[in-house]
């Protein structure tokens, strides 16, 4: 740690943090940057290396706080109108590790409101920019994150991955984007999307920071009883063997930027000495139309705490009771967020929860049973993460179904809640990035991300 041996300062490496983000402002990373508070971290932990104190293993290491983290310092707004005002009087599980080993937040990253999208065109604050081209997409719902890291601004963010809001920013903007085994990291102190489906991540540079930001702050939470026992840092070696591809992943709706980067890296791993196995997996089909009734039906729950009483945005023109609950949400929600309450709603009615919400819930247990099936074959399955590279600012905002396709590949693995890391693996023609997905069976996540990083190795 250079730091902790004194070649550099902390403070000096939150002043260089925060001048990139400056210098990128443009780009809208950040929805609000923690400049005073940060600092004078820095300072702290500066004056304890100094007088010989013990420090933490991310000591004066700055980092991008997605902004659906609650903390302490400034306001958690999940880049929403209704939560603008919003100030948390805790911090949540993982802001308490990160900052508990001497991480410190330079500011809050941009996303699509309440993690409804993927392409942060959906955030209240305005879409954030790839790190490679202004005219396209980030990503989401994490594309602040991972442009943040993309850009050198820090070497880690926080993501959070309901469907794909960690791997498809991470995918296309050239960086690592890690989804664990559902239930490995706290959800605590998260603004929830679909409590179900939610994981916490991180986007790095490398498997090696991706380790060791798991390392801290996977476990057990007392505040989160989905959570599951610290599995991963006792976790065995397992040596992959077997890699599987999916048939069904190599057609003509997937780029042809993709399909061959894909060629590539199998090629790759054959000469490696990997045994590459085709799987059918036919119910992966159906994991869409399971996603957008199971995860719609969570949202409304979850959003119905929203309502202009208890906190956040509370509408001026509001006359009485009925109109604070109704001029508030429609104005403090974004159009993507009504239409998935409206969604979530129809599912959840009397007549129709038996037509849609159980049977996606019985297609989803299928899906599960498809992926243990397939582990039971291999070892992990190398897949794309998103069927097209990032796609042009405004071309999909407006056609909800085509948003949604963007996600077919990867809420699959939402729904079995299996671990998943995007791994930067190349670039399109144009110089666009392009990664691909390495998927594994639950509590694999460790060797997992030991995979990945040889799947890079041919780059």
């Amino acid at each position: 740690m250079r730091i902790a041996d004194k070649t550099t300062t902390a403070v000096s490496l939150v002043k260089e943090a925060l001048e990139k983000a400056k210098k990128y402002e443009d780009k809208h990373i950040f929805v609000s940057l923690n400049e005073e508070n940060a600092l004078k971290k820095a300072e702290e932990i500066d004056a304890k290396i100094a007088n010989g104190e013990k420090v933490g293993r991310l000591a004066g290491v700055p980092y991008a706080l997605k902004d659906n983290f609650l903390s302490k310092e400034g306001n958690t707004t999940a880049s929403s109108l209704m939560l603008e005002p919003f100030h948390s009087p805790i911090d949540s599980t993982t802001v308490k590790k990160l900052e508990a080993e001497g991480a410190i937040m330079i500011g809050r990253t941009n996303m699509d409101s309440f993690a409804h999208g993927s392409s942060t065109e959906n955030s209240y604050f305005g879409p954030t920019k790839n790190a490679v081209d202004d005219e396209r997409v980030a990503g989401g719902s994490s594309g602040g994150s991972a442009v943040a890291v993309a850009l050198d601004i820090v070497p880690f963010a926080t993501g959070s991955d309901t469907g794909g809001s960690i791997r498809q920013p991470a995918s296309f903007n050239g960086v690592y984007g890690f989804k664990p085994t559902y239930g490995t990291i706290s959800r605590y102190g998260v603004v929830a999307m679909a409590s179900s489906t939610d994981c916490i991540g991180f986007f790095t540079k490398n498997a090696e920071d991706m380790d060791l930001l798991m390392e801290i702050c996977a476990g057990q939470d007392e505040n989160d009883m989905t959570t599951l026992p610290d599995y991963y840092s006792e976790t065995p070696e397992k040596p992959a063997k077997k890699i599987g591809i999916i048939k069904d992943f190599d057609n003509d709706a997937v780029d042809q930027d993709i399909r061959n980067v894909l060629a590539e890296k199998v090629e790759f791993l054959k000469n490696e000495g990997y045994e590459i196995v085709e799987l059918d997996m036919p119910t992966l089909k159906y994991a869409l139309a399971v996603y957008y009734i199971v995860v719609p039906a969570e949202v409304t729950s979850n959003l119905s705490r929203h309502d202009g009483i208890r906190y956040g945005y509370r509408s001026e023109d509001a006359k009485d009771l009925g109109e604070i609950f109704s001029k508030s949400r429609n104005e403090g929600f974004m159009s993507e967020n009504k239409r998935r309450i409206m969604i979530g709603n129809f599912v959840l009615s009397s007549g129709f929860y038996d037509a849609y919400y159980l049977k996606a819930q019985k297609a989803r247990t299928k899906i599960i049973e498809e992926y243990n099936k397939a582990f039971e074959k291999v070892d992990y399955i190398l897949t794309p993460v998103s069927p097209n590279p990032a796609f042009k600012l405004g071309e999909k905002v407006n056609d909800p179904v085509s948003m949604y396709l963007e996600d077919v590949m990867s809420v699959p693995i939402n729904l079995a809640g299996v671990p998943s890391v995007a791994v930067p693996v190349g670039k399109t023609e144009s110089g666009l990035p392009l990664g691909l997905q390495v998927v594994g069976p639950r509590r694999s996540d460790k060797n997992l991300l030991k995979f990945a990083s040889v799947l890079e190795g041919d780059k």
